[in-house]
């Protein structure tokens, strides 16, 4: 497939990001293998995965990424043991650095004729770790295999850094994203890049016409700020926040900011947003360190919201509040207290893949 000129950006040639409760082709996970991204808790981390699988596949296809023929095998027997579809699997065989395929993998843009497209953002692990060559691979291996053509999207000669938790939108034009993953001086993404740059940014390659900016993200995430621990998109005027009601927690000053500043933004006609508050579990720690545990971190399939839960009694009420959003699809929880302490969730481990067709 050839991939389009530089000139010729998605929004030009009438692509758009989908949210992320149209219609879905599949799934995008790669199985874990990096024992350091849960040191002593490793174990557990597969079977929590091979139940994400179970409850995803029950309503669409998992594409997993394993990084050869001896994970695929143990991976399918897990998969199996814990009563997996496998004909609802199927394997892609390439080496990772890590499994956080929200951030490290494609974002796939749709046309209204059905065509499709891959954007490869540069991944750099967040500006923190120094192993992610890898990974950053995967948006290509993704459309090579595919067939599709492909941006690596540019600005000012430069690939520009992006994970894909750090935005969320609405499908319509509407993009909520952080000041403080995009334009804190520490975020060490895209030195370059202003509010306007990211905004211009976002037009060009994701047919986004408004940018909400909301300010800090939730204690604990170590990527600064990712929107997926804090608000989300549920209908293209409906967004939920975490909000924290616990004026010594040190998320109650930033949640509470952020749900201010939303209950004051606009769509693109001038209307305000619905603002639905999401509970924060009780505050999530291992080995001394604050986890980003968040509601917020749910994921949208076709026929299934997953969200994570902590053995925490919000639990209820954060699938309650959901489920009322989502009336059209089952919403499961998963348990995540292991899969916290890799500093990430459900949203941060799933990439969907949008179906192409009216």
């Amino acid at each position: 497939m050839t991939d389009p000129t530089p000139t010729e950006t998605p929004t030009i040639l009438g692509f758009r990001m989908p949210a992320e409760w149209e219609r879905h082709a599949a799934t995008w996970l790669a199985w874990p293998h990096r024992r350091s991204d849960w040191p002593g808790k490793f174990a557990p981390i597969r079977w929590v995965y091979a139940e994400i699988t179970r409850a995803l596949t029950r309503h669409e296809r998992v594409n997993l990424i394993v990084r050869g023929p001896k994970m695929r095998q143990r991976a399918g027997g897990i998969l199996t043991s814990a009563g997996v579809d496998l004909a609802q699997v199927r394997f892609w065989e390439l080496p990772t650095d890590r499994s956080w395929v929200r951030d490290s993998g494609p974002i796939v843009v749709v046309r209204d004729d059905g065509g499709r497209a891959v954007l490869d953002w540069h991944f750099n692990a967040w500006a923190k770790y120094p192993d992610w060559a890898r990974d950053d691979r995967v948006p290509g291996f993704v459309a090579d295999r595919l067939a599709l053509p492909r941006w690596q999207p540019q600005r000012d000669g430069r690939r520009v850094v992006l994970e894909g938790g750090s935005i969320d939108v609405n499908g319509r034009g509407l993009m909520l994203t952080t000041e403080e993953c995009l334009l804190s001086e520490v975020q060490e993404r895209n030195p370059p890049l202003d509010r306007g740059g990211y905004e211009q940014v976002f037009a060009d390659y994701l047919g986004v016409r408004k940018v909400l900016w909301l300010g800090r993200g939730i204690a604990g995430d170590d990527t600064h700020g990712h929107v997926d621990d804090l608000a989300r998109f549920v209908n293209p005027r409906t967004v939920v926040t975490v909000v924290e009601d616990d004026p010594a927690d040190e998320n109650y000053a930033p949640t509470r900011e952020n749900l201010e500043r939303l209950e004051g933004m606009t769509d693109l006609d001038g209307g305000g947003l619905e603002v639905v508050p999401l509970p924060l579990p009780s505050p999530v720690v291992f080995e001394g360190t604050r986890l980003p545990a968040s509601y917020a971190n749910f994921y949208i399939a076709n026929g299934v919201v997953i969200v994570p839960t902590f053995n925490d009694p919000k639990d209820r009420v954060a699938l309650g509040t959901l489920a009322d959003l989502f009336p059209d699809r089952e919403v499961v929880g998963i348990h995540c207290t292991d899969l916290v302490w890799g500093l990430g969730t459900l949203h941060c481990m799933t990439q969907q893949e949008p179906a192409g067709g009216p």
